[in-house]
């Protein structure tokens, strides 16, 4: 039995302690790669870690094209090429939005994890009060919820979401909806969507929860 007074592991820096809480995370959450603030090469000498919004540790994953997560898997994908498959299944997904074309959204990038769109709000897009409907800010940062859910070319849909409304938008106003993805792990993922108009006030706080459903969005990328 140990003794009160000695301690039953060596002592560590700080350093060492937060490196072993988040391999013990990393453990825990999926068995991939998980990035880090800063982070640029894992414990296997794998370089490139993608910056991801917002900072903080995220499961690496991307595309496989038949529904499974390389998170799941441990597999890497060059930023690069996770770029383009991102770029390619917005695209994609798009091509197929019949909304976007009612509401006038308009893709403006995409990123692993991420997205913006933007809408122009017109003068059928108002109120008894003159502002914006709020159901339409709503379908704008679904939109950008949608592709950021969907940017890894893993099929997802909506399985909840939440929107505050902070301060009205008016005719004429250029919306922009910034979606970042949180978390992600397993067939689960959590997005933020920040809708802010033209003088870069904040008009929306969205928060989505996308179930993955299986099959590739783009099929022109499936591996």
């Amino acid at each position: 039995m140990a003794s009160a007074d000695k301690p039953l592991v060596a002592d560590l820096t700080p350093v060492e302690a937060q490196r072993i809480a988040e391999r013990a995370a990393e453990t825990l959450i999926a068995p991939g790669h998980v990035e880090y603030p800063g982070e640029s090469e894992d414990s296997s000498g794998r370089s490139g870690a993608i910056d991801r919004w917002p900072p903080g540790g995220v499961v690496r994953a991307s595309a496989t094209g038949n529904g499974e997560s390389t998170a799941a898997s441990g597999a890497y994908v060059d930023p690069v090429e996770a770029q383009r498959i991102a770029e390619r299944a917005v695209e994609a997904l798009f091509e197929r939005d019949a909304t976007k074309e009612l509401l006038g959204i308009r893709v403006i990038g995409a990123r692993p994890g991420g997205a913006q769109v933007a809408m122009t709000v017109r003068r059928d897009m108002v109120n008894g009060h003159r502002t914006c409907h709020g159901g339409l800010i709503f379908s704008l940062a679904d939109s950008a919820f949608a592709a950021a859910c969907n940017s890894h070319n893993e099929s997802n849909v909506a399985a909840a979401a939440s929107i505050d409304f902070l301060a009205p938008a008016f005719e004429g106003d250029d919306l922009t909806a910034e979606a970042s993805e949180v978390w992600r792990a397993g067939r689960t993922g959590i997005y933020e969507i920040k809708v802010t108009n033209q003088r870069g006030e904040l008009i929306a706080l969205f928060r989505g929860r996308s179930h993955r459903i299986g099959g590739a969005v783009a099929t022109d990328q499936a591996g």
